[in-house]
């Protein structure tokens, strides 16, 4: 006993003195992936949001229905939280769909300590919240487009006063049929509705109990049951997002198109690996784009997510990485965004509002003086291409071959339009007045960046030479958005990016009862409404596109938007960044890049 006391005393003495032990498991690194927003957030619940830089976030913490592959070009549809794909009636007007058992959202107090699994009444559920008006949502004229069967009814019921929404009263338009089965019927054919059950950025599932539990701070609270979860947010500074433990089981899978060499080569190197492959994600709000730039090439951050026009010349000369960055290893990817940069005019607005021959000249007329290859050339850095209209690059619908006045700089024809219709100088100072005899004065809303700044520059000198005053309201992007949607912005410059391979979502942009919403214009004309509910219900081909154009053209001719361009991307991407692409319409990309922290620099 003696001395097997000492021996046990001497091997517990080598263990302390790390002698004679296994060696010690070394901790796999963290993958951390890092960038940065150049526009702050606005929030986390998907039914609330429109802006491009918050719906990244929530389409990596919800699941959609459907989502899209990562590296198939054209754009390609497939299941996601769903069991196969829908199982569509003949005339379009009924989509059912199973979803997937044993998926759970992360863990939240709502849920009371239980694991809480994702089920049908999640997605009727979530839909909705949409037709809910308490949550104002954005989306709600889009999914109002798809006619629904009952859920106008719900809403209007809910308008009453002292009334709320009735989410317990069962209608046809979306039903839980049992615990994994949710059907939608809609009242005409909807040939494309499967894109608005493929967008977790719109209609993310979000259980009921979160959204009861945190009532008017859901917008802080985002519980999904997507690849991350919400760890930290400091407002409009930083964000970071962590790995959601309780993430199904899901593998690294793409069809990468034979004739990419890129795609074919991430395919290969991430094929089946279990994802997410990064642990925790940061996000900085960086405005300005110097210091955006600069903590790219300080490899504080892993990517630089659109690369500033201002500083293409030095990344990619001759839309090449320039040596001393491509000696460091980096890369970059460049696409025709399917995007279109505008400036609308309000049409509520009594100076540059309304539908009257003289109202029209002076859009018209603005639109004209407005020299866009001046724009390409000097801020955008010719990173971009002139807008016919609103049909963004890789949409359906989109032809490089239409043309229209939209794109045409002629200063001579806007000015015999502000003579003919009374914009001349009434008083002698040198600029244009009202017909009236009033001022007439722009007041152009814009951001405090840099790049805003060399935007409006371009306008400022195309308005002064045109004898019109410009005058510019500084703000943040949140604040112009909250103005805008309640209509008390004249003007503001901003872009809109394709949420859909359809390229009917731009032309909503002038859809009547969008108002508000995804209409900032307020535009309202009979005709094109009428039209774009007809072409929504058709199937695609000829006939479809003949009136799509038709509806640009209306656009055109009554100008609530002055359409400019359509970008050209560029991300910058560092050595150790493995796998990004950037697809046309999905961003939900977190889970499906990698870190290779053996090229971290020391």
């Amino acid at each position: 006993m003696k001395i097997q006391f000492l021996r046990s005393f001497c091997f517990a003495c080598l263990l302390l003195l790390g002698i004679g032990s296994a060696p010690a498991q070394t901790k796999p690194a963290e993958k951390v992936l890092r960038y940065a927003f150049e526009v702050a957030e606005t929030g986390f619940d998907p039914v609330q949001l429109s802006d491009a830089y918050s719906r990244i976030a929530t389409e990596n913490i919800f699941d959609a229905l459907y989502t899209y592959d990562y590296l198939a070009r054209p754009a390609k549809v497939k299941p996601n939280v769903a069991d196969g794909m829908p199982v569509i009636s003949d005339d379009f007007r009924t989509y059912t769909i199973k979803v997937k058992p044993g998926i759970y959202f992360a863990d939240d107090p709502a849920f009371g300590g239980k694991k809480r699994e994702l089920t049908a009444y999640d997605f009727a559920y979530s839909y909705k919240r949409i037709f809910d008006p308490k949550t104002k949502s954005q989306h709600y004229s889009d999914l109002e487009e798809e006619k629904l069967l009952g859920l106008e009814e719900l809403r209007r019921e809910a308008e009453k006063p002292g009334a709320s929404f009735s989410y317990e009263k069962e209608v046809d338009g979306i039903r839980a049929l049992d615990r994994y089965t949710i059907q939608f019927k809609m009242q005409e054919p909807r040939p494309r509705f499967i894109y608005a059950l493929a967008d977790s950025s719109i209609v993310g599932a979000v259980a009921r109990e979160v959204v009861e539990k945190y009532g008017d701070k859901i917008m802080e609270h985002p519980v999904g049951t997507g690849p991350f979860k919400l760890d930290q947010w400091v407002r409009s500074s930083k964000m970071t997002f962590v790995r959601n433990p309780n993430f199904r089981e899901a593998y690294w899978e793409a069809e990468p198109p034979a004739d990419d060499a890129r795609s074919q080569e991430i395919y290969q190197r991430l094929k089946g690996k279990r994802i997410p492959l990064v642990d925790r994600v940061e996000i900085s709000i960086i405005e300005e784009i110097q210091p955006r730039w600069l903590s790219f090439l300080s490899n504080d951050h892993d990517f630089l997510m659109y690369l500033p026009a201002a500083f293409s010349y030095q990344a990619i000369p001759n839309n090449r990485v320039a040596p001393n960055l491509a000696k460091r290893g980096i890369t970059m990817e460049r696409v025709a965004a399917p995007d279109v940069t505008v400036t609308y005019f309000n049409m509520e607005d009594s100076t540059v509002g309304g539908y009257t021959p003289d109202k029209v000249a002076l859009r018209r007329a603005i639109a004209l003086a407005y020299n866009t290859e001046e724009e390409i050339r000097l801020p955008r850095r010719n990173q971009a291409i002139p807008a016919q209209g609103p049909m963004q690059p890789t949409t359906y619908g989109y032809d490089a071959k239409f043309k229209t006045e939209m794109s045409e700089f002629n200063r001579a024809r806007a000015a015999a339009l502000l003579d003919m219709y009374g914009y001349v100088d009434k008083n002698g100072d040198g600029w244009r007045d009202l017909p009236d005899g009033g001022p007439l004065v722009l007041q152009y809303s814009t951001q405090p960046d840099a790049a805003s700044r060399e935007l409006n520059q371009i306008w400022k000198k195309n308005m002064d030479t045109m004898g019109i005053k410009i005058e510019f309201k500084t703000g943040k992007w949140p604040e112009h958005l909250k103005a805008a949607r309640a209509g008390k912005l004249m003007l503001w410059g901003l872009g809109y990016g394709a949420s859909s391979p359809d390229g009917a979502g731009a032309l909503g942009l002038a859809y009547g009862p969008s108002k508000g919403e995804g209409n900032l214009s307020r535009f309202e004309n009979a005709e094109f409404d009428k039209l774009y509910q007809k072409q929504q219900l058709m199937p695609d081909g000829p006939e479809r596109l003949a009136i799509m154009q038709h509806l640009v053209k209306i656009m055109v001719a009554y100008m609530p938007y002055k359409f400019s361009t359509h970008r050209i991307r560029t991300d910058m991407i560092q050595p150790w960044l493995i796998g990004y692409r950037r697809h046309p319409t999905s961003r939900g990309f977190w889970r499906y890049v990698d870190i290779d922290t053996s090229k971290l620099p020391k």
